[in-house]
């Protein structure tokens, strides 16, 4: 029910295990009083949302001895009208439903809320005649990140850098830390060899130059006002172009769903996101056991 399972490493399922274990650690009181007959539940969504998850609440209900059978692909914006609508039926002993259900459904609300936001904002970029990326952020809930960067992907994000192995991103405290941009810039290319990218945060047109000159391939735009912005964004592709190479150019600091397109014009290639995982309003679902 999902094209995108494939991305997930096979050790999502120790996670999901090592979560159902936190949540049982002991003695399952509330299972011993429902036992063993077999059940249907039904899986119902109560607010508005793209539907992101569907791989990791399988796997809580593999994990747990049942069955999920789904009413909707994965990706699918379902809007509930004036009733909540069926998106899909757990079948198993009545204690192994219970079991799972919480995680579950946690898990899909979050991963659904991030995958609704992403959706927008690929929609209001789409509306506006924006091409470039629209990314999330490593601003991520600790332990959580997988599930928060998997509804990104479903919901037409990118994820940006899924970890500090994935890309140099060079910020004011490796600036500080080292001296200048130039510095920083060549200890990282130094070890990072020639597969990486190496983005700089820069406060100023002088800090860009300063990164292409250092030989950075992504010019972290940070906090500029959309004016600031739009006019540092073509000195910075002109200076990149001059000295033969293609510079990206991200735009970050503070924009949110509300503000997005101010920062839509051409010269941008990345908008990123730290609202795509933070403060996300969850979808609503929930799962009720058929009488």
């Amino acid at each position: 029910m999902s094209k995108f399972a494939a991305l997930l490493p096979t050790t999502f399922a120790r996670t999901i295990e090592s979560w159902l274990s936190e949540d049982i650690p002991s003695f399952d009181y509330g299972g011993l009083v429902v036992g063993d007959d077999e059940k249907l539940a039904t899986l119902y969504c109560k607010s508005p949302g793209v539907l992101a998850g569907v791989p990791f609440f399988n796997e809580v209900f593999r994990q747990t001895g049942c069955t999920v059978t789904w009413d909707f692909e994965e990706g699918a914006e379902i809007i509930p009208q004036d009733a909540k609508v069926v998106v899909a039926q757990v079948r198993g002993s009545a204690r192994r439903i219970l079991m799972g259900e919480r995680l579950a459904l946690n898990i899909l609300a979050r991963c659904s809320g991030v995958a609704s936001r992403a959706r927008r904002l690929r929609q209001i970029a789409d509306q506006n005649g924006f091409s470039g990326v629209i990314a999330g952020t490593r601003k991520t809930t600790p332990g959580f990140r997988l599930v928060e960067k998997y509804g990104m992907v479903v919901g037409g994000a990118d994820t940006h850098r899924m970890d500090l192995s994935t890309m140099v991103m060079l910020k004011d405290n490796h600036i500080w830390a080292t001296g200048s941009i130039t510095n920083a810039v060549k200890s990282a290319r130094a070890v990072a060899g020639f597969s990486i990218k190496i983005e700089v945060e820069c406060q100023s047109e002088k800090d860009a130059f300063e990164a292409i000159d250092a030989g950075a391939d992504i010019v972290m735009m940070d906090n500029f006002t959309p004016e600031q912005m739009q006019i540092t964004a073509v000195n910075v592709k002109t200076k990149g172009l001059a000295s033969g190479r293609q510079i990206l150019v991200e735009a970050s600091g503070g924009i949110t769903e509300d503000t997005a397109e101010q920062y839509m014009f051409p010269g941008i290639d990345i908008i990123s996101f730290g609202t795509l995982s933070q403060s996300v309003p969850h979808v609503d679902f929930s799962l009720k056991i058929s009488p």
